[in-house]
C-alpha cells in the first residue's frame, strides 16, 4: 500500500503560518493556497476512486480497503493534521475568496473527523450507494474509469487485484457489526443479494467486466490484445466471480438471518446521536430533525393544494388519489416502445428550453453533455442520476435514465423537472462550472456538500415555466410531483429515523401524497434507510436559494438581474448554506 508522505518543505511552510503573520496583505495568501493544494493532493492519494471520478487519473491503478479501522485511523490523522494547519491562519487577514475557502475547509475537516467517531464502517456495502456498485460501473468500461491505452487496461487489473481483499474485509466488518448490533435492515439485505449474484457468471465473456475487452481499441497491437484479453479472463474467473459469489452466499446464509427488523437508524447503538450528526452534515444547517419534519409537513400541504388546482384545471372528476391512479394507468401517458424513444424525449426537452437559458445564465459550461440509459445490472435499484464530466472536457457529464421497460415509462412522471434537476441547468451547470473554474482551490473545484448541490438542482426545477416548460398541465403535475417528493422526504426520513415510522408506513405515506408506484416508493424509501439524512439536503437547500432570490428581488428592485444572481450563486462553487448566504448578502450590497 502506497503511503502518502507530507514533504518536509511543506511541513516547514505550514509550521511558519503563525498568528503573527498579520503583515500578510489581503492579496497575498500563498501559504493558504499551498495548504489547500497539499490537502487536495493528499486526499486524492487516500481516496483514489474519488480522484478518478474527479478526472485525476494519477491513481487509476490504486484502491484501498478504506473502511477498516486501520485505514480510518490514517484518515483521522490526515484530518487532524489539517485541522491544526488551518488554525494557524487569521481569518480576518484573508481576502474574500480565501475566507470562503477557510470557512468551507474548516467545516470539511471538522465534519470529517466527527464522522469517524461513528461505526458506519460496520455497514461496508449497501444496495444503493456502495463501493461494489461504483467498482462495477468502473469495470464496465463505459463510464469514469478510462480504457483508452494499454496502461489504462493494466491500471484496472491492479484495482481488480484488490477486490478479493475488499470482499473478505467487508465480510469481516459485517460480522463485527453483527456482534455489536450494527446490522442492516432485512429488506435491504434482500436487495443486495441479487446484485451480487448478477455478477457471478460461468462464462467470462458474459461478465459485465468483459466490457472493456469487447471495446478494445483498434490501434492496440495483436500481442497486447491477446495479453490483455487473457489477463481479464483470468481476473474475472479468479478474482471477481468467486468473490461476488462469496459475498452473495455470506449475505444469504449468514447475514440475512441476523438482519434487523427495525427501519430507522435509531435501531442501532448511538443511532439517535448519529442521525443528528448526519442532519448537520447533509443540510449544512443547525436545524433539528423536528424542525425539518415540520417544514416537510407544511410543504406537503402547500404543494397538495396546488396539485388540487391543476387536477381541477384538467377537468378530472375525482379526488387527488384517483387522479394519481389515472396518471399512472391511462395508456396515453405511456407512449414509448423503445428505450431510444425515451432518451430522444429527454433530448427534445433540452432543445425546447435552450433559447431561454441564454436569458437566465451569463455563463455556460464547456464540458460536453450526454444522455444515456442506466446499465442493466443496476437499473432495478437506481434512480435517474448525473455523473460529472472531467474538468478538462475529455469525459462528458452524463445524465443516466433507468429504463427497465420503455413501454411502462410514464410521461407524467416529471420528465421536464427531472431533466432540469439532473441535467441542465441543474447538476451539469453547477458541477461543470465549478470544475472549470481554475481560480478555485482544488478542494473546492472538486468537492462540496449535499445541501448546496441538490438544493441548486431542486431550485432549478422551479425555473421550468421561466424556461418555456410546464406548458402541459400533466407535465406541470409531474413537476409538482417531483417537488412534493422532496417535501415528503423531510417527513419520511426524519419519521423513520427518529419517530419509529416503519418502512411500510413510509412507503404508504409516499404513495398517498404523490404519483408513484409501489416499486418506485419502495426503492426510494429503502434508499433513505441506508443513507440517512442525505435526502434532506434537496429541499432545505432549494428553500434557502429561493429565499435569497426573493430577498434580493425585493431589496434591489429594478437593479436585480436574474442571470447575475444565478451566476453569483454558481461562481464560487459549492459552499455550505451559511457561507453561501454571507457571500450572497455581500454580492447584493455591491
Amino acid at each position: 500500500m502506497k503511503k502518502t508522505i507530507l514533504f518536509l518543505s511543506a511541513v516547514l511552510l505550514f509550521a511558519s503560518c503563525k498568528l503573527s503573520d498579520q503583515n500578510q496583505t489581503k492579496e497575498d495568501n500563498s501559504e493558504l493556497s499551498a495548504l489547500l493544494d497539499k490537502y487536495y493532493e493528499e486526499r486524492m492519494g487516500l481516496f483514489p476512486f474519488e480522484a478518478t471520478i474527479n478526472g485525476d487519473n494519477r491513481f487509476n491503478d490504486k484502491w484501498y480497503v478504506d473502511f477498516t479501522d486501520s485505514y480510518r485511523a490514517k484518515i483521522k490523522s490526515f484530518y487532524d493534521r489539517y485541522r491544526v494547519y488551518i488554525s494557524k491562519f487569521e481569518r480576518d487577514a484573508l481576502n474574500d475568496n480565501d475566507k470562503l475557502s477557510f470557512d468551507a475547509f474548516s467545516r470539511d475537516v471538522k465534519v470529517g473527523m466527527e464522522g469517524l467517531g461513528f461505526h458506519e464502517n460496520y455497514f461496508p456495502l449497501n444496495q444503493f450507494q456502495s463501493t461494489h456498485l461504483v467498482f462495477s460501473q468502473f469495470g464496465s468500461g463505459s463510464v469514469i474509469q478510462p480504457f483508452k491505452t494499454v496502461a489504462d487496461y493494466d491500471n484496472w487489473l491492479k484495482r481488480v487485484a484488490v477486490f478479493p481483499a475488499y470482499a473478505d474485509s467487508a465480510i469481516v466488518y459485517f460480522r463485527k457489526g453483527m456482534a455489536e448490533g450494527y446490522v442492516l435492515p432485512r429488506s435491504i439485505v434482500v436487495k443486495m443479494i441479487p446484485q451480487m449474484q448478477s455478477l457471478v457468471v460461468d462464462d467470462a465473456t458474459k461478465s459485465l467486466f468483459y466490457g472493456p475487452i469487447t471495446n478494445l481499441p483498434n490501434d492496440f497491437s495483436a500481442a497486447d490484445k491477446k495479453r490483455i484479453t487473457d489477463a481479464y479472463v483470468i481476473a474475472i474467473n479468479g478474482q471477481l466471480t468467486p468473490y461476488f459469489k462469496k459475498l452473495a452466499d455470506f449475505l444469504q446464509n449468514e447475514y440475512l438471518p441476523k438482519a434487523r427488523t427495525t427501519t430507522g437508524i435509531s435501531g442501532i447503538p448511538d443511532g439517535e446521536k448519529y442521525y443528528k450528526f448526519l442532519v448537520r452534515q447533509q443540510t449544512t444547517t443547525d436545524k433539528t430533525p423536528d424542525e425539518i419534519y415540520n417544514i416537510g409537513l407544511e410543504e406537503v400541504k402547500r404543494i397538495r393544494t396546488e396539485m388540487e388546482r391543476i387536477k381541477n384545471e384538467t377537468g378530472f372528476n375525482g379526488d387527488l388519489k384517483s387522479f394519481f391512479t389515472y396518471l399512472k394507468t391511462d395508456k396515453k401517458f405511456t407512449p414509448y416502445k423503445t428505450a431510444k424513444e425515451v432518451l430522444d424525449a429527454f433530448d427534445s426537452i433540452h432543445k425546447k428550453m435552450e433559447p431561454n437559458l441564454e436569458k437566465m445564465f451569463g455563463r455556460k459550461p464547456k464540458t460536453p453533455f450526454e444522455i444515456r440509459q442506466t446499465e442493466a445490472f443496476r437499473a432495478a435499484s437506481a434512480s435517474a442520476e448525473y455523473n460529472q464530466g472531467s474538468a478538462d472536457g475529455s469525459r462528458p457529464g452524463i445524465f443516466y435514465i433507468p429504463i427497465i421497460d420503455a413501454t411502462t415509462f410514464n410521461i407524467t412522471s416529471g420528465m421536464e423537472s427531472l431533466f432540469l434537476h439532473e441535467a441542465i441547468p441543474g447538476h451539469h451547470y453547477q458541477i461543470s462550472l465549478q470544475q472549470e473554474n481554475e481560480k478555485l482551490p482544488k478542494f473546492r473545484r472538486f468537492g462540496g456538500n449535499n445541501a448546496y448541490a441538490e438544493g441548486w438542482a431542486l431550485y432549478c426545477e422551479s425555473l421550468g415555466k421561466e424556461l418555456g416548460l410546464y406548458t402541459d398541465p400533466y407535465q406541470y403535475m409531474g413537476a409538482l410531483g417531483d417537488e412534493i417528493h422532496r417535501a415528503i422526504r423531510l417527513v419520511v426520513d426524519v419519521g423513520m429515523h427518529t419517530k419509529n415510522m416503519t418502512r411500510e408506513e413510509a412507503i404508504q405515506y409516499m404513495m398517498d401524497n404523490e404519483q408513484i408506484s409501489e416499486e418506485g416508493a419502495t426503492a426510494e424509501i429503502e434508499r433513505y434507510m441506508v443513507i440517512p439524512a442525505q435526502a434532506l439536503g434537496y429541499k432545505i437547500g432549494a428553500l434557502k436559494i429561493r429565499e435569497l432570490r426573493t430577498k434580493y428581488e425585493k431589496q434591489l428592485g429594478d437593479k436585480f438581474k436574474l442571470s447575475s444572481f444565478h451566476d453569483a450563486v454558481l461562481k464560487d462553487g459549492n459552499l455550505p448554506l451559511d457561507v453561501l448566504e454571507k457571500k450572497m448578502d455581500a454580492w447584493a450590497k455591491k
